[in-house]
């Protein structure tokens, strides 16, 4: 049996596989110990008989967001002890006048230089002394550090400078080496501000990363394969995690990603935004005719130099707390209820009314049905949370609840605008997926904000994310810079580095067991013109100048075929496809959906919605808003105007009327 679990704020999500046969399971996050619900439910779900685990961790992410990493020590040349604090003078607020910048993750004090320089070209100017390392060990030997950062000039053109800092730290202090985070390992290539920041933050993460993946590999059954989502959607394994942790700093919301666009392009949809709502946060991305990716990006304001799958996350969920500022405006999020307490309804000590708890007062959410049944909710909780929140609203606690989920989808909305408009597309062009515990609740009302007239709820919405990394494929890349211009000796030089990195990624994929007929391999090129500041990426096959010119015309409007253009790195993408569970397909059958009527709803104001039964919608089935379906690990709000149908792989589909 193979399982994918993934770990969110309030909920822990369970999907197995067992031939063609999916079993789902949620159970209560535990956020004081993330692998605690998980082994737990393991143990509920598969009674032993496990095979292999593949897991998105939000535990890198929360590290870094709550500033609970490890101790690092940074390393860097003599004279740029300041290089995490210079940054690049961004100002992500144009107009604020004393703008408020994140501070690195490594106070200043912890900060160390030492001496030896290299040149552009890797040529040695200054030697690295051992009186040099010497000085540096004592500096750093009365402190505790948990992990060190080492990111020294133009190491990523020769590491010899680095591997001695790290063979000192190995042999004068005792450090265990996978405790030193090297940038000529972690990312080699130019940009000292970005590779330092990425080189710090995975030696802040890898200990916590090591010790949590240690802790789930040790109670799973003996050959139990245990692999994490990396950033890019692809999967990585325990043991590249003690190496490669930063890799997993977003590996949460890229599963939903997978899943949805699997999904979504067995019904025929391949142009879609998928809507990713859970229980702190929303995760949003636009895939047109594929999933889109990111070289860099960065968290919480901190470069991360690492590839990922390009996603929009704002602080709207279930658990996102409602309040009115000090201007008296109702605000929902960032902050959450998490797991614990939870919202005001789940009757877990929660005191601050959230949207969840606005749903159920809304009638949206079944006290009697929620997680199947398994969880009571606590009503009168939430109607006594919402009455502070009611009072600007003359007392009227179904307005506040009403305005608190308007509130939040406003949020959703503009993260929307910002991976559709603000990029030349138009979302009415697209169809909305939506899932996550709270996608169904939002995704019609969202979608009418946007003109946006078709809705794909996958069958098991509320725990895709979990469905999605048993989707995702092995994935490693690579990266080796150039930095030289285009020339007809220049392109073939690169092709000679393919051999190199295509050495790599077979022993890699070796390991894994990957046999050769599943394996493939994406080689690009970073490409700029002479004097530009930033790259794009084109494949790396053909006239790659024309294709750099092609991209930038794309991307900009315009392109520049006189001037000179520049390679800058060389990028190995090798992916081994795994075994995919199957999804079962129905025949389309009778529209009539009375089967699946569970009853009429007054909800609290005043629309009579019929209540469905997921379970019971089978293929062909329609049903018209006002209606709300409800499932195990979700519920489906279908507000009027929209009409339902379930297509031949038991998804809903709503439309527009």
């Amino acid at each position: 049996m193979r399982v994918g679990v993934d770990i969110g704020g309030t909920f822990t999500d369970f999907v197995a596989a067992e031939g063609d046969k999916l079993t789902v399971y949620k159970a209560l996050s535990t956020p004081h110990n993330p692998a605690e619900a998980l082994l737990k439910g393991l143990q509920h779900l598969t009674r032993g008989a496990l095979t292999h685990v593949a897991h998105g961790s939000t535990v890198a992410t929360n590290a870094i967001l709550e500033r609970k990493g490890a101790r690092v020590a940074f390393i860097t040349n003599t004279g740029l002890r300041d290089l995490l604090f210079i940054g690049r003078q961004h100002r992500p607020q144009l107009y604020a006048l004393a703008p408020k910048l994140p501070p690195p993750l490594v106070p200043r004090d912890d900060c160390y230089t030492v001496d030896g320089r290299l040149d552009h070209t890797g040529a040695e100017l200054q030697p690295l002394t051992p009186a040099a390392l010497d000085a540096l060990l004592a500096a750093l030997r009365p402190h505790a550090y948990e992990a060190y950062a080492v990111c020294l000039l133009y190491s990523f053109r020769n590491p010899a400078h680095e591997h001695a800092v790290r063979d000192a730290l190995i042999s004068g202090l005792g450090v265990p080496a996978w405790r030193v985070a090297l940038s000529s390992d972690v990312l080699p290539e130019f940009r000292e501000y970005e590779r330092a920041s990425t080189t710090v933050l995975e030696a802040s993460v890898r200990p916590k990363m090591a010790a949590y993946v240690q802790n789930i590999a040790a109670n799973l059954p003996p050959h139990c394969g245990l692999h994490l989502m990396r950033s890019d959607g692809g999967l990585m394994t325990a043991a590249q995690v003690q190496t490669h942790a930063v890799h997993t700093a977003l590996s949460g919301p890229a599963a939903g990603v997978l899943g949805a666009w699997h999904v979504a392009s067995l019904a025929g949809e391949t142009r879609l935004i998928t809507l990713d709502i859970g229980g702190t946060s929303t995760d949003v991305a636009l895939c047109d005719g594929n999933i889109p990716t990111a070289q860099r990006g960065d968290i919480d304001g901190l470069p991360l130099g690492v590839r990922m799958l390009d996603i929009e996350t704002v602080g709207a969920g279930g658990g996102s707390i409602a309040r009115f500022d000090e201007g008296g405006a109702l605000r929902v999020g960032p902050h959450s209820a998490g797991a614990s307490p939870g919202p005001v309804a789940y009757g877990r000590g929660g005191t601050q009314p959230t949207v969840t708890d606005a749903h159920v007062l809304l009638g949206r959410l079944d006290a009697t049905r929620f997680l199947g049944g398994r969880m009571a909710l606590d009503t009168d909780g939430a109607l006594q949370a919402f009455s502070p929140l009611a009072k600007p609203f003359g007392g009227d606690i179904v307005a506040a609840a009403r305005g608190v989920v308007t509130v939040a989808n406003t949020h959703i909305q503009r993260a929307i605008r910002r991976v559709s408009i603000e990029r030349g597309h138009d979302p009415r062009a697209f169809t909305l997926c939506a899932f996550g515990g709270a996608g169904g609740l939002h995704a019609c009302e969202v979608a009418d904000g946007l003109g946006i007239t078709r809705v794909l709820i996958p069958r098991h919405t509320g725990v895709l994310c979990a469905l999605g990394l048993l989707m995702a494929d092995v994935r490693v890349a690579f990266v080796r810079p150039l930095l030289e211009l285009a020339t007809r000796h220049s392109v073939p030089a690169a092709r000679a580095l393919q051999a190199e990195l295509l050495a790599r990624a077979q022993d890699v994929l070796t390991d894994e067991g990957i046999a050769p007929e599943h394996r493939h391999f994406m080689f690009t090129l970073d490409m700029r013109y002479q004097g530009q500041a930033h790259e794009l990426n084109v494949p790396f096959k053909g006239d790659v100048v024309a294709r750099f010119h092609e991209a930038h015309e794309r991307a900009y409007g315009y392109a520049l075929e006189g001037r000179s253009v520049e390679l800058v790195a060389l990028r190995l993408t090798a992916t081994g496809n795994r075994q995919k569970p199957t999804l079962e397909t129905f025949a389309l059958g009778d529209e009539d959906a009375s089967p699946a009527l569970l009853h009429t709803l007054t909800l609290p104001d005043g629309q009579q919605a019929a209540c469905y039964s997921r379970d019971r919608l089978k293929a062909g089935m329609r049903f018209a808003g006002c209606a709300l379906v409800f499932q195990m690990d979700s519920t489906l709000y279908v507000p009027h105007g929209w009409q339902a149908q379930v297509d031949a792989w038991h998804n809903m589909l709503l439309t527009r009327a």
